[in-house]
């Protein structure tokens, strides 16, 4: 037991050493930086920690537990700003007690930033940030490009970890077919990518349709193809609701000046 316990940590090591890297860059361009997290979640479980650096280890339990930014970006799909992380309204339980628990905390604790993403359709994450200062005008810009490099990096840990190159070309070919579908209700409607990911996610389940065959008709319908879906070898065919979703969407979209 113990030596598959040793096992799995080796096998997870490479991604941590990753993340942790990732959480840095992230630091380096924030002026005020005094941590950065990572949580994910897989099918509706709750979500948990998967790296920190700095004041993130002691933040990110406390709001898993006691609320907080990061779990109302989870919970609603977009991205949570505050200039004041203790002592906002939506998380009166969070302060600087329940974070610090007694111990030595750190006064300078000012602004935050949660950034929900996906990495399929059943993987989300949260991306957060803590300052010192109330976050400026390009702190939630400086997320959202970091926020590729999270999406891609944990699909790659996990088709890795699998050991399946048939999940992991569907894995890509349906982040494909989602990222096209997501481009194209961006330009229409004028929204932040993770607006459309949760516009898609919210047809989904109106229609009872997966959400990469929604997402693969609602390009058919738009006259293009998948790329991924064609190099990789693999292909997604949407059955007749997601055609019908897939146009009541764009009607919709249509319909309705942005």
């Amino acid at each position: 037991m113990t030596e598959t316990l040793m096992n799995a940590a080796d096998r997870w090591r490479p991604l941590a050493e990753l993340l942790q890297a990732l959480l840095e860059r992230i630091a380096g361009e924030l002026p005020g930086w005094l941590g950065a997290g990572l949580t994910v979640t897989r099918g509706g479980r709750p979500l948990r920690v998967l790296a920190t650096a700095g004041v993130a280890e002691h933040v990110l339990p406390a709001q898993l537990a006691h609320g907080g930014p990061v779990p109302v970006a989870d919970a609603t799909g977009a991205p949570v700003v505050t200039d004041r992380l203790f002592g906002d309204a939506r998380w009166p339980e969070l302060t600087r007690e329940t974070v610090f628990d007694g111990g030595p905390a750190v006064e300078a604790i000012a602004g935050a930033v949660a950034l929900p993403g996906f990495w399929d359709e059943d993987g989300a994450f949260v991306l957060s940030i803590t300052l010192d200062r109330p976050p400026g005008a390009d702190t939630l810009d400086v997320l959202r490009r970091y926020a590729k490099l999270t999406e891609m990096t944990l699909v790659v840990a996990e088709t890795a970890t699998a050991g399946d190159p048939d999940q992991m070309l569907d894995l890509l070919a349906s982040r494909a077919a989602i990222e096209q579908a997501k481009g194209a209700i961006m330009a229409t409607r004028r929204c932040p990518p993770e607006e459309a990911w949760q516009t898609l996610r919210r047809a989904s389940q109106e229609f009872n349709v997966k959400v990469r065959e929604l997402a693969v008709a609602l390009v058919e319908h738009l006259g293009g193809e998948v790329t991924a879906a064609a190099e990789g070898g693999r292909e997604i065919r949407p059955g007749a609701p997601a055609h019908h979703a897939a146009e009541r969407l764009w009607s919709a979209f249509t319909s309705v000046s942005p």
